[in-house]
């Protein structure tokens, strides 16, 4: 890390960029419809992110009605929406975001060699010419305007400085430096930025922003070490994800600003109490489990095994922590048990305390599924109620209902499994099939009874809470149509959470590709 810069003022603010809606859905297997997406931005503004990154408008027409929508809704937080150095793409990019109450246009375009010859086919007289007419395009629409010269860290530093003194001139007001595949080392990346400085000579005319992967694991580094040498803007996701390994994690990022402020002096504008729930919303929305270890927002993070740490966290928390966890939003003390005595107030309370906004029909349907879960495993705690809510939040119309799940298994037996399900029109229908094991022949009855073609292309089990009674908590990944499905469920029965997984996804599949469900509703 470099020398301290003690010229910045103690306190100077950092502004928090978030694209979880655009390069976090770039995320292999996420797809995100506009009603998750709100849910995300309404998370993001309660954060006090500075920019909302909703989208890339001009890639699809779901896409743009979802950066409209939540141009439209959400206040506080510029939105900004993703231009590649095209014309349509610009004026698609204003017709999305010119809604919102602080509105920006992101283009983007090469700098690279690599990129220029093998990807665009152009030299680098167009490529600059293209950049400046498109900044200058959206600048006509909007005054703020952000330009990102894709992958810079690979690019020919002097021809990144023209491209950057050519934007600021055009109208750039910030200048964003992307290490886009996260080629990068902190030190090699802090004097690139100060090279940047000493050879842009409008530099001072715009913020530059930072937005860093994580292929080497360096994304959050880089990014420290970009705002210790003047960069003011960090482009981040929530839990890291992204492209490949994913992007600059927003909560390590404004953490890591929050607890070294002697080192750093430096703030940002977030809300850190927040981190946690926009955490879990992010991950069940995404169906991206978040690994236990990870920093921050992990299961484990502030969770003490060892003896030695114990014996000191009892003595006093800062032994072996250096942030509250109070700090991102965990409830205080010792986890709030409920069980099957435990009333509709009781739950309330704490679905209150967790964070979560319910409305009281959301409430109804999440304290049945509680007193059903309270008769089978004795004692709730708060892990077992986020996936409770977890599973009233990713709810679909469902057109297929499951009715009754039969398996039979064992080293002397073939797997089998008796499905019986309610269509749209009320009637059931029921097969048995066999398979490989238990839940294999779930999923061929439930794929004959249904008949969406799909692959299954990932399947996770995880444990909600520790012991023999805890919730399997189950994502699969299915894709049909030419597009990628998530279902999530949890049961205390592993088989059952994996049916109601492949159903939640399938009925989401249905719901979204019209002809599916012109062909269910008229071959019911």
């Amino acid at each position: 890390m470099t020398t301290e810069d003690k010229s910045q003022p103690a306190g100077e603010r950092v502004l928090i960029f978030d694209t979880t809606l655009r390069d976090g859905e770039q995320s292999p297997g996420v797809a995100l419809n506009i009603e998750e997406k709100l849910e995300i931005a309404r998370a993001l503004e309660r954060l006090r992110v500075d920019i909302i990154e909703a989208g890339f408008p001009a890639s699809s027409p779901g896409d743009l009605a979802s950066v409209t929508a939540i141009a439209k809704e959400v206040r506080g937080a510029a939105i900004a929406g993703l231009a590649r150095a095209v014309a349509a793409d610009v004026d698609a990019c204003w017709e999305a975001v010119r809604h919102a109450e602080h509105p920006r246009i992101h283009v983007f375009l090469s700098s690279s060699d690599i990129h220029i010859m093998h990807q665009l086919e152009k030299d680098r007289e167009q490529v600059l010419e293209m950049a400046r007419t498109m900044v200058a395009r959206a600048k006509k629409y909007c005054p703020d305007v952000e330009f990102s010269p894709m992958d810079a860290t690979r690019s020919q530093p002097e021809y990144v400085y023209r491209m950057l003194t050519e934007v600021i001139k055009a109208g750039a007001t910030t200048v964003n430096i992307p290490d886009t595949v996260g080629y990068t080392i902190p030190e090699e990346f802090a004097e690139f930025l100060r090279q940047i400085q000493a050879h842009v000579p409008n530099i001072d005319k715009a913020v530059i922003s930072v937005h860093c992967h994580n292929d080497l694991g360096l994304a959050v580094a880089n990014s420290l070490a970009a705002v210790r040498v003047g960069a003011r803007q960090i482009e981040t996701c929530v839990n890291g994800i992204g492209e490949r390994a994913g992007n600059a994690s927003l909560e390590e990022v404004v953490m890591a600003i929050k607890t070294r402020p002697d080192f750093f002096h430096l703030s940002t504008n977030v809300d850190s109490t927040q981190i946690h729930r926009t955490s879990r919303l992010v991950s069940q929305l995404t169906g991206l489990t978040v690994q236990p270890n990870k920093a921050i927002v992990g299961i484990n993070a502030f969770r003490h095994q060892s003896g030695i740490h114990q014996h000191g966290i009892t003595k006093m928390r800062e032994t072996y922590e250096i942030m509250d966890p109070r700090d991102i939003g965990l409830p205080a003390g010792a986890q709030f048990v409920l069980n099957k005595n435990s009333g509709r107030h009781g739950l309330k309370a704490r679905l209150d305390e967790l964070g979560y906004e319910i409305t009281s029909q959301e409430l109804d349907r999440v304290f049945v599924a509680f007193k059903d879960l309270a008769d089978k495993k004795g004692e709730i705690d708060d892990r077992d109620l986020d996936a409770l809510v977890s599973g009233e939040r990713r709810a679909v119309e469902d057109v297929y209902k499951l009715d009754l799940l039969q398996v039979s298994c064992g080293n002397q037996a073939i797997p089998t499994a008796t499905v019986r399900i309610v269509g749209p029109d009320g009637a059931p229908r029921e097969t048995s099939t066999t398979g490989t094991g238990p839940v294999d022949a779930c999923y061929r009855a439930l794929n004959q009874l249904i008949g969406v073609p799909n692959q299954l292309v990932e399947y996770a089990v995880n444990s909600v809470t520790e012991g023999i009674d805890a919730q399997g908590e189950v994502t699969v990944r299915i894709e049909a149509g030419g597009r990628t499905f998530v279902g999530r469920a949890a049961d205390t029965d592993i088989v059952v959470a994996s049916a109601r997984a492949l159903m939640n996804a399938l009925n989401r599949a249905i719901a979204h590709l019209p002809g599916e469900r012109q062909e269910v509703m008229s071959n019911p």
